[in-house]
């Protein structure tokens, strides 16, 4: 109809997962969720058209905040609480989200909707002022870091120097409410310091200008490095998701993980993921404390481990597909955050079309396009000699299969750097984030002392195809100094250390190396692929001419 004003703005149950284009990956599998009766917070998605227009034009297009102004009381309505009310606050999480996958390389803001009023209203609602003000550090935080464009180390710094006052080895859930109380304060003087201005009290405000950041966030140069890496088109855009808060830092009834319906690294079926008790989202993948294996949930609540696991067979058997899924536990009850169909290796890319096929969850035809051709390549990635003598210095998680020998760097620039002039570099990080992006692309592998199957650096050394060991606990990285230690044996940037992504080890030197043995699913799906082709190819080879 002539006239009629595009719709930039659709709430959950409007959407499903046919609409990627329209509300993202992110924002389509909420609203499939919602529409599958899963337990999802309410919310809605602003529109990847919308995203484009504000990045032509540098600013909301006509009707808009309008629009988000609507399904904003609705939210309001459904969760009856009002954003920014003193007495009873609604907070929100504003989420990227576009139509391909692209782990961690745009922004997200959680806790949105505390300031000095609310966050006493947060208190009264969770009966815990501790957690109100763990959530108003962590806002200011991000907020700070993604939004206002503040170094993160700044927060980061003042973080890890209150930890150090409660102790050598003291963690976040370690500081008490003075301590949190005090690094508030301390946040919104670094806020005010580096950005000239005090940190925004107004909701509405905050809202708004966490939109505009995550649109902006397409344009971010880690985005733009993995869209060249993964050829995902420049104009695209991302959505928006603006989503009701669930806690997982309530106590220890509460909690955060990341599931996979099958093992990502071998294709394995059974129960894959982390979890990580007190704790928000974000946590998990920064891999800032250790997590725990996803059945460890039996224990701790068995109830919310049983429907995660009905949920998650629902899911496979809904997407015909391995799904990656991201949850959050408040106080016992659970909720569904992400599906997502999982990024994983080429071996389990493999293995998951010939199980898949047998299962007759999807046909032989679909087994052998689903698997690409550089996930075969991945195959041929060499592995440790088994015969070879090594000295392991340390055992983490295997996080991406294979295996990588290098020198190690501290940084991402140095890996890029030193790969750049013929180096065979293994990047070493105490965990890494988005920003490492251009270092993991140069590295032949990648080491962390912290993190689990479900961080960063795993989920984006799988997707690349690439040896990763995560969590090994034992190296104490001193990234300033530009070495690691384990139990006296000191390694600095430069020597050569190996890395088996399969098995976990991390070894002093060089090890050599072998071609991999090709899996009998290997086998089954050439033989498949064979069956249906329309091409022969005929070679012949000859010696170089001399």
């Amino acid at each position: 109809m002539a006239g009629q004003r595009t719709k930039y703005v659709y709430g959950f149950r409007e959407g499903n997962r046919d609409m990627k284009d329209l509300l993202g990956g992110k924002g389509a599998n909420l609203a499939e969720m919602t529409n599958l009766g899963l337990p999802v917070p309410p919310g809605f998605t602003i529109t990847t058209e919308a995203c484009i227009e504000y990045l032509r034009s540098g600013d909301f297009p006509s009707g808009l905040w309008e629009e988000v102004e609507d399904h904003l009381r609705a939210l309001e309505g459904a969760m009856k609480k009002r954003l920014g009310e003193l007495d009873n606050p609604l907070l929100v999480s504003v989420r990227s989200g576009a139509k391909y996958s692209m782990p961690g390389m745009m922004d997200t803001v959680l806790n949105l909707g505390l300031n000095d009023q609310s966050v006493w209203g947060l208190a009264r609602q969770a009966s815990s002022d501790r957690f109100a003000f763990d959530s108003y550090r962590r806002f200011i935080q991000m907020f700070g870091k993604i939004v206002m464009g503040i170094p993160g180390e700044a927060f980061e710094d003042a973080l890890e120097a209150a930890k150090e006052k409660k102790g050598p080895d003291a963690k976040d859930t370690d500081l008490d409410v003075t301590d949190l109380q005090d690094l508030v304060e301390r946040f919104k003087r670094i806020v005010r310091d580096h950005a000239g201005r005090l940190f925004p009290e107004d909701p509405r405000e905050q809202l708004r200008m966490a939109i505009e950041a995550v649109f902006g966030s397409w344009n971010n140069e880690r985005a733009k490095t993995y869209r060249r890496q993964y050829k995902i088109p420049d104009e695209l855009g991302t959505a928006v998701n603006v989503v009701a808060m669930v806690f997982g830092n309530l106590g220890e009834d509460s909690g955060t993980g990341v599931a996979f319906t099958r093992d990502p690294a071998t294709g394995e079926q059974g129960t894959y993921g982390d979890y990580l008790p007190n704790a928000q989202g974000e946590d998990v993948v920064a891999g800032i404390r250790n997590t725990l294996p996803l059945a460890d949930l039996r224990k701790l609540n068995s109830t919310a481990y049983r429907q995660l696991l009905e949920i998650m067979r629902k899911l496979e058997r809904h997407y015909r597909d391995m799904c990656d899924i991201e949850f959050t536990i408040e106080k016992g009850k659970l909720w569904m955050l992400q599906t997502r169909v999982g990024k994983r290796t080429g071996a389990a890319a493999v293995r998951m079309a010939v199980d898949m096929a047998n299962e007759k969850l999807i046909t032989r035809d679909e087994a052998v396009a689903r698997v690409e051709p550089d996930q075969l390549d991945q195959l041929l990635h060499p592995q440790f000699d088994p015969k070879a003598d090594l000295e392991v210095l340390a055992k983490g998680l295997n996080a991406s299969p294979g295996a990588a020998v290098g020198k190690a760097v501290f940084d991402a620039d140095t890996a890029e750097a030193w790969a750049e002039r013929g180096e065979a570099v293994v990047l070493v990080r105490r965990e890494t984030n988005p920003d490492d992006l251009h270092g993991m692309i140069a590295a032949r592998g990648i080491l962390t002392s912290h993190g689990g199957k479900t961080s960063h650096a795993a989920v984006v050394a799988r997707g690349m195809g690439k040896p990763a060991v995560c969590g090994a606990e034992a190296l104490k990285i001193d990234a300033g100094r530009r070495e690691f230690s384990v139990d006296g044996t000191k390694v600095t940037e430069g020597q050569v250390i190996s890395i088996d992504g399969t098995t976990g080890r991390v070894v002093l030197g060089e090890v050599s190396l072998v071609e991999p043995k090709l899996s009998g699913q290997f086998e089954t799906l050439l033989g498949w692929a064979d069956a249906v082709r329309q091409l022969k190819v005929r070679a012949n080879a000859d010696d170089a001419p001399s």
